[in-house]
């Protein structure tokens, strides 16, 4: 079985209630106030959400965000019928090489709404779920960024990183010179790549819903493989 978690996590709960008596935006307040799991509850336990994001580009301080989809899941079930999807306005111009990889072109940002419109949303359906992510620098930099440049407040929470959990099993130990030489890559954790070692179908990349899909569908795969449902948390998540 594989073991660790992120070394200096925070203690989540106690940030969140933290959280919910400092926020001033009410979304905000609403969202910490439905409180955070302890790091000793077992994986099996808690209700998760698989979450994507779609961006201008990878700088949350330069970039923004262009879509956005969730899945609500378990380790039993994936809650298809309660999954979400939303194109938002990044109020920036796209560059040809982002149309080119995500699909979605000017006129559609021009007619979406502004993130905000549908913050109320986005964090209805993340309050109380440990969210999963594959990369967490984008989800949660860039969300974070996002509120920061509207709302003057940031958000914090914890996310179960499916990149991570294959870096843990796949790059433990950088390659050596002799394998360098011989012309051998590291293992690659990009999402594709990542199912194809749990047998998982393909999907075509960059849409936030269906990469959301395929997140939690990894993550079951992750647990089902190399933990247990009986996992805590704190062994998974950051």
């Amino acid at each position: 079985m594989a073991e660790g978690g992120a070394a200096g996590a925070p203690d989540w709960p106690a940030l969140f209630e933290q959280r919910a008596r400092s926020a001033r935006d009410y979304r905000l307040e609403r969202f910490y106030r439905a409180g955070a799991a302890s790091g000793d509850t077992p994986i099996g336990e808690v209700p998760l959400v698989a979450l994507d994001f779609e961006t201008t580009g990878l700088d949350p301080a330069r970039d923004a965000i262009i879509s956005m989809g969730l899945v609500p899941f378990s380790l039993q079930r994936i809650r298809c019928a309660e999954s979400a999807h939303w194109i938002v306005n990044p109020h920036k111009p796209l560059a040809r090489e982002s149309v080119v990889i995500h699909r979605i072109t000017h006129s559609d940002v021009q007619q979406a709404p502004d993130l905000l419109l549908v913050l109320d949303e986005l964090l209805a359906a993340l309050a109380g779920r440990v969210v999963v992510v594959h990369h967490r620098a984008i989800e949660r930099g860039f969300l974070d960024a996002a509120l920061r440049a509207r709302l003057n407040e940031g958000i914090r929470f914890p996310v179960i990183d499916t990149m991570a959990l294959e870096a843990r099993l796949h790059r433990q130990r950088p390659l050596g010179l002799w394998a360098r030489l011989r012309g051998k890559k590291p293992v690659s954790i990009r999402l594709a790549d990542s199912r194809a070692r749990y047998h998982l179908p393909y999907y075509p990349p960059h849409h936030a819903l269906t990469d959301a899909l395929a997140t939690a569908e990894l993550l079951q795969a992750q647990v089902a493989h190399h933990y247990r449902p009986d996992t805590p948390l704190s062994a998974l998540w950051c």
